[in-house]
């Protein structure tokens, strides 16, 4: 029998707030978090233009020895996952006495491995490198140094995914639980923001140069929007098999009830409407439920001219009868990459459980693909039970989830 998977713990550290109070506020308000990074500037970027995420300050709230191999992205993780797990109702002595599993989307760790050569071609010596420094640099760090912190006992997968990377960890948590393989999976995304992590994007001319207004940068579906801003953090949510959840007195945010995916197999930066209506497609049909049944929809939409067009026509393709609010959080945010597809859940959620659609801000001037999308420019307060989430990356990689308010209801 497939099991119903629910959500029953989150937490989220990013630009527009460290809590889940302080993001549901600044979702509310249209705040964004995005400003300038004067360190781009003398590294040489095109762009300064980030969101501003503070580095949580861990010394005397974690052990010297556990700090020591947390590359950035892992220290965004841990408080998101601290809050996490806060919310969920779980303890050590649970995660000790309990089978827990991990996936956790993250695509790099500049920083770590930069620096680690630096130090090799200063000292000539590799033992000076440090013990941390492997620990830090692996793709797989986020999700080895959680499962230690934690005491993670179950499934351990780093999803490297490009920007679909934090939405397809939880889709692969979905199928696990669903599937009797797990009762209880942590799931996730993280991403750094240090100034050596987004270099290679800024050489494809990939970001906005609208440094006059930083809080106007983001403009995704408008015409004048010029490229995305960078961004990260890290989300972390608990999901969970209802009965399993039931039974421990848990609260139930929100059911995840669909993923959907797809591969464009073709450019390998270029989107494809095809590709990612095949995603949503897979999703809804994977819920059980059609277009119309979807109240609101997180689009993907990062504020690039070729990405938010693909994306507009499939969405049209799909929603253009119903005409669901639709809004991108990426306008407050930013590109939050590999954590976005999870970041994106939890303030989709938080819509959810407050009644209300977070505005597409920065929206002025529709341009031929977007103006036939009922764009959200302005916050609509909206009651919200079936929500339909978009995540797409490099390498055409797409995934889409469907997600339903929260119930005790059998």
């Amino acid at each position: 029998m497939v099991r119903r998977v629910v959500i029953t713990g989150m937490g989220i550290y990013s630009c527009i707030g460290k809590t889940l109070e302080e993001v549901k506020r600044s979702l509310y308000e249209g705040k964004s978090g995005i400003g300038v990074d004067n360190m781009r500037k003398e590294y040489g970027y095109r762009s300064p233009l980030t969101g501003i995420v503070e580095r949580p300050a861990l010394k005397g709230v974690l052990d010297r020895r556990l700090r020591v191999c947390l590359a950035e992205e892992g220290e965004y993780a841990y408080m998101a996952t601290l809050e996490a797990l806060r919310t969920a109702g779980i303890d050590v002595d649970y995660l000790e006495k309990n089978e827990t599993g991990i996936f956790y989307g993250n695509d790099s760790s500049a920083k770590a491995v930069i620096e680690a050569h630096g130090v090799a071609v200063a000292k000539k010596d590799t033992t000076l490198l440090g013990s941390g420094a492997i620990f830090q640099s692996m793709n797989s760090t986020v999700t080895m140094n959680l499962s230690t912190i934690f005491r993670l006992r179950g499934v351990n997968m780093t999803i490297s995914a490009a920007c679909a990377s934090g939405s397809h960890s939880i889709g692969l948590g979905y199928l696990f639980i669903s599937q009797g393989l797990q009762d209880i999976v942590l799931c996730g995304g993280a991403q750094e923001t240090n100034h050596y992590s987004m270099a290679s994007f800024d050489a494809l001319s990939a970001f906005s140069i609208r440094t006059d207004d930083p809080t106007k940068a983001s403009r995704p579906f408008d015409a004048g929007r010029d490229g995305l801003v960078p961004s990260g953090g890290a989300a972390s949510l608990i999901l969970e098999d209802y009965d399993h959840a039931i039974k421990r007195g848990a609260t139930i945010y929100a059911e995840v009830v669909g993923y959907g995916f797809s591969s464009n197999g073709a450019h390998i930066s270029q989107p494809s409407d095809v590709g990612c209506a095949a995603a949503m497609e897979r999703a809804l049909a994977n819920a059980g439920v059609t277009a119309a049944d979807v109240d609101y929809v997180n689009a993907h939409a990062t504020s690039t001219p070729q990405g938010d067009t693909f994306e507009a026509i499939a969405l049209d393709r799909i929603f253009g009868a119903s005409r669901p609010p639709i809004s991108s959080t990426k306008s407050m945010t930013g590109h939050e990459c590999w954590m976005a597809g999870a970041s994106e859940i939890i303030y989709s959620v938080l819509m959810m459980q407050n009644s209300f659609v977070a505005p597409n801000i920065n929206f002025e001037t529709p341009d031929e693909y977007s103006r036939k999308l009922n764009i959200a420019d302005k916050r609509v307060e909206k009651n919200i039970d079936l929500l339909l989430s978009n995540s797409f990356g490099f390498g055409g990689t797409n995934s889409a989830l469907v997600i339903k308010k929260g119930t005790t209801q059998p």
